[in-house]
């Protein structure tokens, strides 16, 4: 008997070994590197099915020149939810592989289920489910009265009984749910292992290039919020979307991670109702729900996400410590980055947090990952240790450099006149982003160093 071949494989980077080792040399992670199972090349070598709808996919073969290649947009269509095909860059693109991660209870299997049901009516669909039984899935379309006539349902965890029953339909949009639990046949390791989401995952997306079927794929997260299975998974597919939420939270944020048809960190906002997820049009109502009475310590500030502005409120609590160490604490911000603020704040504003625990919380749950948002983290400190509150009607955005200075953001303009269609009289912003044309409404201040955007309170 022929020995099995093996590998060895990092499941965080994805780095290939030859023998194991402790610590991957590419990454550095201790204790990732793991012995997948390599399966039989005759095993796989299968007919390719023939391209359909026009779609020259990755593995036609063809050479072309590059002046030759066709440049008309590839022909997308809606997911029927606009917050949805936001994410996705404008709509889904035939032969697009799209994976969907999320904690459990996130709403990933509600959210595709809603999608095929109302795409069944126009298209051929098919929803593979590998976790769930049909009744399962029955009683929640009903539950969320969902048409369901047209829905084509399989439940299977096998992918060449997937390939073999999705090449003889000829289905539209594929759906696997999830990843994690389908298998082949030809390597032994266990669902979910290295080897089979690997191997499961190419062959999925190599039937979606050839065919111009769209793939979506459910994927499950670690304790740590990182996709669980290797991280070459993310690699082969076209689009990798996040789909967050707490549990005390009804609101849920999809947030593209990778997308090679649109906006890398697009946000699209939904809320859990008993009807299903439905879709938020304007979140920046959702994260301006204040108090009519004014408090020290919170400002809202403009965000950018992916394509659009939005406006969200931080609040800031600095309180002092009877710790050797004061305690810095920050919710939707990076930690490190708020240490280095404050300081800033002493060298250059003359305010010291030495002795103050510091804590910051961005309102609603949403995970702040630009610049933008240093200023407005820094005047919220000093509303708190002032104990003095802040005007309702003031927004402020801008980067802070280590020299005390205010350095401008993209698409300032278009912050402002957001803030300004929500009611904002005032805005504190660099001067650089500061409108030539006076915007109706708004008074601007554009400042260029910290101790300006002080005086300027």
């Amino acid at each position: 008997m022929a020995k099995a071949k093996t590998g060895f494989v990092c499941i965080d980077c994805g780095a290939d070994y030859q023998k194991w080792q402790g610590q991957c040399g590419k990454c550095g992670q201790w204790n990732t590197v793991q012995e997948v199972r390599l399966g039989s090349a005759s095993g796989r070598k299968s007919a390719a099915p023939a391209s359909r709808s026009g779609y020259a996919g990755a593995a036609d073969g063809q050479i072309q020149d590059l002046s030759e290649v066709n440049l008309q947009e590839l022909p997308r269509f809606s997911s029927t939810i606009s917050e949805f095909d936001r994410v996705l860059g404008g709509g889904m693109v035939p032969g697009s592989a799209i994976l969907i991660g999320g904690h459990p209870g996130a709403g990933k299997s509600t959210l595709l289920l809603q999608v095929l049901c109302q795409l069944s009516q126009q298209m051929p669909t098919l929803y593979i489910t590998g976790e769930e039984s049909l009744q399962q899935i029955a009683m929640r379309a009903q539950r969320l009265n969902l048409p369901v006539q047209g829905l084509k349902m399989l439940p299977e965890t096998s992918v060449e009984a997937i390939l073999n029953t999705a090449e003889q339909m000829k289905p539209k949009i594929l759906v696997v749910d999830s990843i994690q639990v389908v298998h082949l046949d030809d390597i032994q390791s266990a669902p979910g292992s290295v080897s089979q989401v690997r191997e499961c995952a190419a062959a999925l997306t190599r039937f979606a290039k050839q065919t111009g079927t769209v793939l979506l794929l459910v994927g499950h997260v670690t304790k740590d919020g990182s996709l669980a299975g290797p991280k070459v998974l993310e690699h082969m597919i076209d689009a990798s979307l996040l789909l967050e939420g707490s549990e005390d939270s009804r609101f849920r944020t999809l947030r593209g991670q990778k997308n090679r048809f649109g906006a890398v960190n697009e946000l699209g906002v939904f809320a859990m109702l008993e009807n299903g997820l439905k879709e938020v049009k304007n979140p920046s109502s959702i994260f301006l729900s204040r108090e009519e009475e004014e408090a020290p310590g919170s400002v809202v500030m403009v965000i950018w996400e992916g394509t659009r502005p939005l406006l969200v409120e931080i609040q800031a609590l600095v309180d002092e410590s009877h710790m050797a160490n004061p305690r810095r604490i920050s919710v939707g911000l990076d930690t490190n980055r708020m240490a280095m603020l404050l300081a800033v704040l002493n060298k250059h504003g003359g305010l010291f947090t030495g002795d103050q625990d510091v804590f910051v919380n961005v309102v609603g749950g949403v995970k702040v990952l630009e610049t933008s948002a240093d200023l407005a983290l820094l005047l919220a400190v000093v509303s708190s240790l002032r104990n003095q509150p802040l005007p309702h009607d003031l927004v402020i955005f801008g980067e802070v450099g280590l020299s005390g200075e205010i350095r401008p953001v993209p698409s300032g303009q278009e912050r402002i006149r957001e803030a300004a269609k929500h009611g904002f009289k005032r805005a504190i912003v660099p001067r650089a982003n500061k409108p030539k044309a006076a915007i109706e409404g708004m008074e601007v201040i554009g400042v260029t160093k910290l101790s300006e955007a002080l005086e300027a309170l």
